[in-house]
């Protein structure tokens, strides 16, 4: 996801430590004195509005009836806050950047914060599902008592997680920043921008597109609190008022600064997403970034090297300090990588379901359909292919023209599914091909500023 660089703040390390870490360490009060935290986040947030304000009072008015003030009729009550979200994260990540205490922790130290935190996110998501299995039970006459033992215990769990996120948070941006750095995309052995994350419930997306076209014409950032009935009642509303494709779908990271990462017991997914919101970092202070909302093709192109980038970095990353966590080899994701070349696709029973194969299909044929004019025909079709992935066990909310602008746009993967036959992506993958590594490959792109211009450096 797309979002703007911001500054933050540098404070006073701690000491080194000079004992082995207790979970009792892990405490480290992150909110302050609240006087001066309101003061500053007052400060702050006039300041950013500011800003905000001078840069809205420099754009075009819109005008009365464009498409997206209409949609935001129906939103603009629901929408994410951004500004209050980031100062928050932004007081957090001061705290962080006062403790500097990965700098002076032993690998393994390291790996014990982040092992013990991925523990207590688990447990927490494990007793959380335990309690409102209790209270949905019919035959739990007092589910109060029932699960006052593991009410208990979650509460117990979220203080301890909530005292060892900022330190966990510090050490794997502390191990992305040195592994980006040693790759030779740091500054003075500084990533630029740093890498700075918050884990955090992330909000949901807002996704329009026209119906005659698959096209993402409109992105809107929602509060995470919808249900799933919310969401229905809002795409029908916006689909039958405005006649076009929406769809609201969850995602796992925003590249704000700090960025947003979903919270998750996946290691290795979560220091890939860390590392693909930091290249949206990274390239939002280069042209390629820059544009990134200037069409279609350089949203793909900036999101497929986001995704190739951040597998890169966070398979690195794994590989220096988790190398038991490595998975099989890149070859299986259709990349060679000791050859630069397209892996040989495996052997495959043409009679056994394959996700992206049939997702490739549907959104070559859905193309074909629009391109006739054929748009009931094509809607239609797609209703009839999720249920077919549904049969399938791929529970497909609703597929329609929204579901593939936003999930075709990340296409790092040689044959995927929802990208269909956009030839931006198999550009992006062979430049990468023809790069010696992930600098000179990010070095190259990130400075192109059309699909024109990709094309003419990979013929």
């Amino acid at each position: 996801m797309y979002g703007v660089w911001v500054g933050g703040w540098s404070g006073k390390p701690l000491k080194p430590p000079t004992h082995p870490i207790k979970s009792s360490d892990w405490n480290i009060g992150y909110n302050g004195p609240m006087g001066f935290v309101q003061r500053i986040k007052k400060i702050l947030r006039k300041s950013v509005v500011f800003l905000l304000g001078f840069i809205l009072l420099a754009q075009s008015a819109v005008a009365p009836g464009n498409e997206t003030e209409q949609i935001r009729a129906f939103t603009r009550m629901i929408e994410f806050d951004y500004i209050n979200w980031t100062l928050d994260a932004l007081l957090v990540k001061n705290v962080q950047e006062s403790i500097k205490a990965p700098r002076y922790m032993s690998t393994q130290e390291q790996r014990k914060v982040v092992f013990e935190y991925l523990r207590l996110v688990q447990q927490e998501n494990q007793d959380t599902v335990s309690i409102n299995k209790i209270y949905a039970d019919p035959d739990v006459v007092e589910p109060d008592k029932t699960a006052a033992v593991l009410n208990e215990r979650l509460r117990r769990l979220m203080a301890s997680e909530r005292s060892l996120k900022p330190l966990a948070e510090a050490v794997l941006q502390h191990q992305v920043s040195t592994v980006v750095s040693q790759m030779g995309l740091g500054l003075g052995g500084q990533p630029m921008p740093p890498v700075m994350y918050h884990a955090t419930r992330l909000p949901n997306a807002l996704i329009i597109s026209p119906r005659d076209a698959i096209r993402q014409d409109l992105d809107i950032s929602l509060q995470p609190e919808m249900t799933t009935k919310e969401m229905a009642q809002l795409e029908d509303s916006i689909e039958n008022r405005l006649d076009v494709s929406a769809l609201v779908v969850p995602i796992g990271g925003v590249g704000t600064y700090p960025t947003m990462v979903m919270n998750t017991t996946d290691l290795n997914w979560l220091l890939e997403v860390i590392s693909h919101e930091w290249t949206h970092n990274f390239l939002t202070l280069r042209p390629l970034g820059a544009l990134y909302l200037s069409s279609q093709e350089l949203r793909t192109i900036n999101e497929t090297v986001a995704n190739i980038s951040g597998k890169e970095i966070g398979r690195a990353v794994l590989e220096r300090y988790y190398p038991e966590l490595v998975p099989l080899p890149a070859s299986e994701d259709g990349l060679d990588q000791t050859q630069g070349e397209p892996a040989a696709p495996p052997d495959e029973d043409p009679n056994v379901f394959h996700y992206n194969r049939e997702m490739h299909e549907t959104r070559v044929q859905v193309d074909q359909l629009l391109a006739e004019g054929k748009i009931k025909e094509a809607e239609d079709y797609m209703e009839r292919r999720r249920r077919f992935f549904w049969e399938h066990g791929y529970q497909i909310r609703k597929l329609n023209q929204a579901f593939f602008a936003f999930y075709g746009a990340y296409d790092d993967v040689p044959g995927a599914g929802a990208a269909g036959q956009d030839p931006v992506g198999p550009a992006v993958q062979k430049l990468r091909r023809a790069s010696k590594s992930l600098v000179e490959f990010l070095n190259r792109i990130s400075w192109m500023t059309s699909f024109e211009e990709l094309k003419r450096n990979i013929q």
